[in-house]
């Protein structure tokens, strides 16, 4: 009698196992579906911030040694000349593009008017390039939770289907199917918070450069 009990606590205890890798492992294929998707999702935004957060601290320096060097120059011609073939920073980019084609039309009538439209495609497709993998952040921010959703629901019918096949609704038979669930969920939620974060903080980070180069064109076309 004493050896029965000992041996059911002893598979107990096997069963009873919530070790991340263990929860994955007794997982169906839905939803070590679901799981992998949300940390693919997870990995790829962290991937994304780190990139912005990065991109964000060199262009924030780059545009303000660009406009002092700029300032201080004779002209916007000599200045042009003495920049090298290639510049990665956007403000720079921007000037160098509007006077590469203002600099190729023969025509000089309308001055003001060409360069501020050459300025402002300028403009939209640097900020074109620095907004890439926003709309990807906005994405897992807005999903994932209903993915980590997705996969407790699904572990939640494992578990009622578990106490209608063996007919025991003790805990040691529906905690398994609960604990996927609830797996699913943080997981949904570990890669949805950074995401919105991070979206929220790069988004009004871009909005800030962007009227930092919006400024400088503004003051650059009072001196054309």
């Amino acid at each position: 009698m004493e050896a029965d009990i000992a041996s059911q606590a002893v598979g107990l205890g096997v069963n009873t196992d919530f070790s991340l890798m263990s929860l994955f492992l007794r997982a169906d294929i839905i939803v070590k579906s679901v799981i992998l998707i949300l940390i693919a999702c997870s990995i790829y935004s962290w991937a994304v911030i780190i990139d912005k957060f990065r991109l964000f601290k060199k262009i924030n320096l780059s545009s303000e040694e660009f406009e002092e060097k700029f300032w201080n120059s004779k002209s916007a011609e000599t200045f042009y000349n003495n920049l090298p073939a290639k510049v990665d920073d956007p403000m720079a980019v921007v000037f160098q593009d509007a006077m590469e084609s203002l600099l190729k039309k023969k025509s000089k009538n309308n001055l003001s008017e060409k360069m501020t439209t050459f300025l402002e495609v300028g403009i939209e497709k640097q900020m074109t390039k620095i907004d890439k993998g926003f709309t990807f952040l906005a994405t897992v921010g807005s999903t994932a939770p209903f993915i980590g959703l997705f996969g407790t629901v699904w572990g939640i019918m494992n578990s009622f289907q578990s106490i209608a096949i063996s007919r025991n609704t003790s805990l040691a038979i529906v905690a398994p199917g609960i604990a996927e669930a609830l797996f699913a969920t943080a997981l949904g939620l570990l890669a949805a918070i950074p995401a919105v974060i991070a979206y929220n903080k790069f988004n009004t980070d871009s909005k800030k450069y962007s009227q930092k180069l919006e400024n400088f064109s503004k003051r650059f076309l009072t001196i054309i």
